[in-house]
């Protein structure tokens, strides 16, 4: 068996109950992500059920655009996230192993593709 390790994140953003600054869906500190590197993202709800696994050769703006996209699979659900997590992570192929063990091993709710656990 293969042992596969998550890296721990190297940014969380909270949603704020009522942000002063310009804001997406509540969320002020997108700054905090990098523009330019690559890595995985996770969006989780207020009881830390894990909802979205994606990931990025950018992250900021990847994660941006689930929040404006009118395509995004989190259209209907971007008020439900409260947190984000960012793991950077430079190898594209790390990346695919990361995003599909972890949407498979914590049963990401609205990931539909790369879902083995149905």
């Amino acid at each position: 068996m293969i042992q596969i390790t998550i890296p721990t994140p190297d940014v969380t953003i909270y949603k704020q109950a009522e942000p002063k600054l310009s804001h997406i869906y509540g969320f002020t500190d997108f700054h905090l992500i990098t523009r330019e590197t690559g890595g995985i993202f996770m969006f989780y709800n207020d009881q830390d059920e894990l909802l979205f696994v994606g990931k990025a050769r950018k992250l900021r703006p990847r994660i941006k655009k689930h929040f404006e996209d009118t395509v995004s699979v989190m259209k209907n659900h971007r008020d439900e996230v409260v947190k984000i997590e960012v793991c950077v992570v430079e190898d594209p192929v790390d990346r695919e192993i990361y995003e599909t063990y972890i949407i498979n091993e914590f049963k990401a709710k609205y990931n539909v593709d790369k879902v083995l656990y149905k």
